[in-house]
This record gives structure tokens, sequence and C-alpha cells, in this order.
């Protein structure tokens, strides 16, 4: 660490707030950064309560074979994490145990498993919905949180490789989905000014991968189907997306066989908000100790 200009990173280290691993983008949290995360999780469910959300909670691994269909490493090969176990007998078990002893490459007996890492919470609940059948008049609406993995190791304390995704899910109609998203980019702004942090909602696109990608990224900005809330956190210059706002259309729908209840192919559109991310925004710009922060903030947050 640098004693003379530490970084934001340094700064949540020494205060305990986030405990180093010796990974880049993977740290233990405090006791009072969880006050924090469980307080705005509390404020999240506090605005979507009237909603009727159906509860879903899935574990941070998803089905490899789902995941593969997802289309998932078509687009973003460079955020993926699998699982990988030992697949050898005694044998190699012993040369596994030398090479690790000799600070070797012990991996050759790893093989993949049916688990893969989560990416966004959403990912599992489609092809759960489309077991279901076919959706009701008035569409589903879902809330859900996950830890999540993305490969892409980083010292910006905001961009970590395993954190926390609340999201609401919408499924249904065109018109049902466009609404709820546009209801969640107007709440989801009032929230994080509630919360005093400087913000702007800005048109946005993910991370696709390689020549096909960039098409797909330019097409996605040009048809508005993402958003973002940023939040000046690491940089003014390069602020960070603690909210997205997401409209698929009718690409999950069409994956994963949903249909409405008049047998259309169903539209999806999810809100999502970065746990960790809000958290460090709130440390960042309401300081370290969470008793001197703003009387409204800490109201908001019932801390």
């Amino acid at each position: 660490m640098c004693e003379a200009c530490p970084t934001l990173l340094d700064k949540l280290i020494r205060a305990g707030l986030l405990i180093e691993t010796g990974v880049d983008g993977l740290y233990g949290r405090s006791g009072e950064f969880e006050r924090i995360v469980d307080g705005f999780d509390r404020l999240v469910s506090r605005l979507g309560q009237g909603d009727g959300a159906e509860v879903v909670r899935f574990p941070p691994g998803m089905n490899r074979a789902l995941f593969e269909k997802s289309g998932y490493l078509k687009s973003f090969p460079q955020l993926a994490g699998t699982v990988h176990a030992f697949s050898g007998d005694d044998r190699r078990h012993a040369a596994l145990v030398a090479h690790l002893e000799a600070g070797e490459d012990w991996s050759g007996d790893q093989k993949m498993t049916d688990v893969v890492l989560t990416p966004a919470a959403c990912y599992p609940l489609y092809p759960t919905v489309a077991r279901r059948g076919p959706l009701p008049a008035d569409g589903l609406v879902f809330d859900l949180n996950s830890y999540c993995f993305r490969h892409e190791p980083s010292r910006e304390p905001t961009r970590m490789q395993m954190f926390r995704m609340r999201e609401y899910v919408r499924i249904g109609a065109p018109d049902q989905v466009v609404a709820f998203r546009a209801m969640w980019l107007e709440r989801g702004k009032k929230m994080i000014e509630t919360l005093r942090l400087p913000c702007h909602v800005d048109l946005a696109n993910d991370p696709f991968f390689g020549r096909a990608g960039r098409v797909m990224a330019s097409s996605q900005r040009d048809l508005g189907l993402k958003f973002e809330l940023l939040v000046p956190v690491n940089s003014d210059e390069n602020p960070t997306a603690c909210l997205s706002f997401n409209y698929h259309q009718e690409h999950f729908g069409a994956l994963w066989g949903i249909r409405t209840a008049s047998g259309e192919t169903a539209h999806t559109a999810c809100v999502g908000f970065g746990m960790e991310r809000v958290t460090i925004a709130l440390l960042k710009h309401h300081g370290l100790d969470i008793a001197a922060w703003p009387r409204e903030v800490r109201d908001a947050l019932a801390l």
C-alpha cells in the first residue's frame, strides 16, 4: 500500500471494512460493512414490497447444462467461472500431492463438474419459470438475491470477482415489462438521491466479447435496452454503475420457451442492485464512520 497516497481500497482495508485474501477482487466483509449491505437490502425490499414479487433465492452456483444453453459463453467468455474437481485415483492423487509440494501445476486431473458459478442472479430463474408452463395474465415479478462471479480481477474495490446482486425481474407481455423498467428507472434514481449520493442515469451496454460483441453492444445501445445508474466512486471521470435497468425483449422468453397466457413469447426485464457497490459508494461519500453519516441516510437504511 502507498502510505502517502492511500487509495479507496487501502482505506477500506485499513479501516477493517474489507479484508484482503491475497486475490484482487476477492475480499472478506466486516460486520460494519454488512450492516450497510443489510440496510440497503431492507430499503430495496421496502420500495418493492407493493409489486407482488415472488421471493426466490438460488445458490451462487448453477447447472452447467443450463448455463451453456443460456448463451453466456458466446457473449461473455472472459467473465465465466467454472467449477472443477479432482477426478483421479490413488496414484493420480499421489501425483497431485507431489506436484503441490514441488510448487508445480497440480491441475492435470481436475475436470469440469456439472456446476458453474452464477454470473447474474437471474440466470437460473428463466428455465425455472419455463418449467411452470404459461404465465398468468398479469405476468410475474420475482425478487432475487445471490452471490455472483465474474472473472475480472481488479484493485478497484467496486469491481469484485465475487459480489452480491439483488434483482427484481419482470416476465410478461411487452407493455408490462416496459412499464416495469420505466417505473424502476424513476424509483431507483429517487432511492439513490435519498441516500444523498450524486448520480445520473445513462445509456449503457454489456461487455460483449470480440468483434461480433462490438456489433451486439452497438445494437443494445441503439435500441436503448440497457441503462445504468452511475455514481462517482473510484473517480469522477469514470463513475461506477451501481444499478442497472435491462430490457431483454424476447431473448430469454424465446430461449427457454416462456409463454404468456395468450401463447405469445414472453418478454423480460430486470433491475439489478450492486450491493457492495452501493455500500462502497456510501462509505466513499459519507465517510468510514457510519455514526457520522447524515441522519436522513441512516434513517433510510435503518442504521
